[in-house]
């Protein structure tokens, strides 16, 4: 039985090895991931019994990305098997300073974009679990995938249980118009929303001064952007990301939590990066993890960034953190090696 259930896309990602593009390459690194399956992994990985709901293509590309589920202890037991339609795949490229890494999508068409919100028995999904979490790229894949994430929120909230959502807006997915339009009739099923700046200003047209700035962070214009989001959407946790672009390679990572009327800041960490797919998505799970073991809104937010932290100095979508190793982070952890 599933205490966390998340709902989304999983993809088989492509990568050219040192630095190359894609025209370049004679090899790619296969990795399997996506926003939610990112989610429940992290959280599994705290030690929360975690399920993962989706829809793939029968074949070895679908087994690939469940397999990488279940060996990180993720129930996949309600992904919605088609033997058309098509895994998605997605390429990227790693930049290093001053070339940017970028993503190319091949998902159109894909197996969840064709998802119908009778496929899936959320009653049976939801029945024992405490959280729900999906995010802004599955209403973005198409109309059906839309009507099945509302579905799917209204159903969670029904079941009784506590629901976030990671506003994740992509710009090669949808315009920003159309992003707003369809997920502020959602809001009202969300208890706790994870989001950025920059996110926030192109889906809800919200912004707070001099935010936006990635090379020095007003943390007070951050603050207000949560204050906005929670007296117009009645969240009860606005929770934002606070990343500094040092260089491609270099960043510093931090957040905010707004909860009961009550500001936590975390710590500012410096890190090198392996890889910054998926950080966000390990802060989400990390945070659901620490709520769900009863640990208290300072704890729980600190604890997410930390372990999101350690994400990012692993290849590939998903975190390979553990629990201890984010504690000791908290505390102030050295970098030292480990003998």
């Amino acid at each position: 039985m599933a205490d966390l259930v998340t709902f989304g896309e999983a993809m088989i990602r492509l990568s050219p090895p040192n630095f190359a593009r894609v025209e370049q390459a004679h090899s790619l690194d296969l990795n399997a991931g996506g926003g939610e399956f990112n989610v429940a992994v992290a959280a599994a990985r705290c030690g929360v019994p975690s399920a993962w709901v989706s829809r793939l293509t029968d074949n070895p590309l679908g087994k690939i990305i469940v397999n990488n589920a279940r060996a990180q202890g993720v129930d996949t037991s309600s992904v919605v098997w088609t033997k058309g339609d098509r895994v998605g795949l997605y390429f990227l490229e790693f930049g290093a300073s001053p070339r940017a890494s970028s993503v190319i999508y091949d998902r159109a068409g894909s197996a969840i974009s064709k998802i119908k919100p009778s496929e899936v028995d959320w009653k049976k999904v939801f029945k024992g679990a405490k959280w729900f979490h999906t995010s802004g790229i599955t209403p973005a894949l198409s109309a059906s995938a839309l009507e099945t994430t509302s579905a799917a929120l209204k159903a969670a909230k029904e079941a009784g249980c506590t629901t976030s959502y990671d506003l994740n807006y992509r710009s090669k997915l949808w315009t920003e118009d159309q992003a707003q339009a369809a997920q502020e009739p959602m809001m009202q099923f969300v208890d706790v929303l994870m989001t950025t700046e920059e996110d926030t200003k192109k889906v809800f047209k919200i912004k707070g001064g001099a935010a936006g700035d990635q090379k020095k962070i007003d943390v007070a214009a951050y603050k207000s952007v949560a204050e906005q989001l929670a007296a117009k959407f009645k969240f009860k946790t606005v929770i934002i990301t606070l990343r500094e672009d040092v260089s491609v390679l270099k960043n510093t990572w931090a957040a905010i939590c707004l909860t009961g009327g009550k500001f936590y800041e975390t710590p500012k960490h410096s890190i090198e990066i392996i890889d910054r797919v998926g950080g966000g998505d390990s802060l989400s799970g990390g945070y659901i993890a620490a709520k769900l073991d009863g640990k208290d809104d300072d704890y729980a937010i600190k604890f997410a960034v930390a372990f999101s932290a350690l994400q990012h100095s692993f290849p590939g979508d998903y975190s390979w953190a553990t629990k201890a190793e984010a504690e000791k982070l908290m505390a102030g952890g050295e970098t030292r090696i480990n003998r």
